[in-house]
């Protein structure tokens, strides 16, 4: 099978403990990135500095979820995803993001954000595939706003908010939550 220029693309397995980190400027400007986010992506980092952070985009990601994580830091609010990317070469693997805001040390000014990544775990993946799926379809049919609303909905009738719903397919808890604490102090 044939996907995304790809013949039998492949899931990459990732370390469950190894963070994958990236910093960017506030047009999501790949500004640093650590060695394990080069392993991984394939890309080396001459390759992704100054690159588009969306260079490892993948085609089965919604658009509207990064529309949704683009409001949300826009706004200094940090956020939790699960994301698909894309390796250089076609293949991908699975993540759990959190994205905050960073500022200068010394005026304070709101200079960009960082991303801290780990595997995302597979029932987390299992659930929202179908999900973005779906999210992809409406895109296709009816365009963002319409895959949007129904997101919004989809929330709704679960009666949670985007970010329990995620803290909830990730297991964003104890030791996982403590991980993603001790690696902002690392790379703040």
């Amino acid at each position: 099978m044939v996907r995304n220029g790809v013949k039998n693309p492949k899931q990459i397995k990732i370390s469950k403990i190894r963070p994958i980190v990236s910093r960017t400027d506030l047009k999501g400007v790949i500004k640093y990135c650590n060695p394990y986010f080069c392993e991984i992506s394939g890309y080396t980092e001459k390759e992704l500095l100054n690159s588009p952070h969306n260079i490892i985009r993948h085609p089965d990601m919604p658009k509207i979820i990064f529309k949704f994580m683009w409001n949300r830091i826009k706004k200094n609010e940090d956020i939790l995803a699960i994301v698909k990317n894309r390796t250089k070469d076609g293949n991908y693997y699975w993540v759990t993001t959190s994205f905050e805001s960073k500022y200068h040390p010394v005026t304070g000014e709101h200079e960009g954000y960082l991303a801290l990544r780990h595997a995302a775990p597979k029932s987390a993946i299992k659930s929202i595939e179908p999900i973005y799926k779906k999210l992809i379809e409406i895109e296709d049919m009816y365009g963002i706003s319409a895959a949007e609303a129904y997101f919004i909905d989809f929330l709704r009738r679960k009666n949670i908010s985007y970010d329990d719903y995620v803290k909830d397919l990730t297991k964003y808890r104890g030791i996982v939550a403590s991980l993603f604490s001790n690696m902002r102090k690392i790379f703040a």
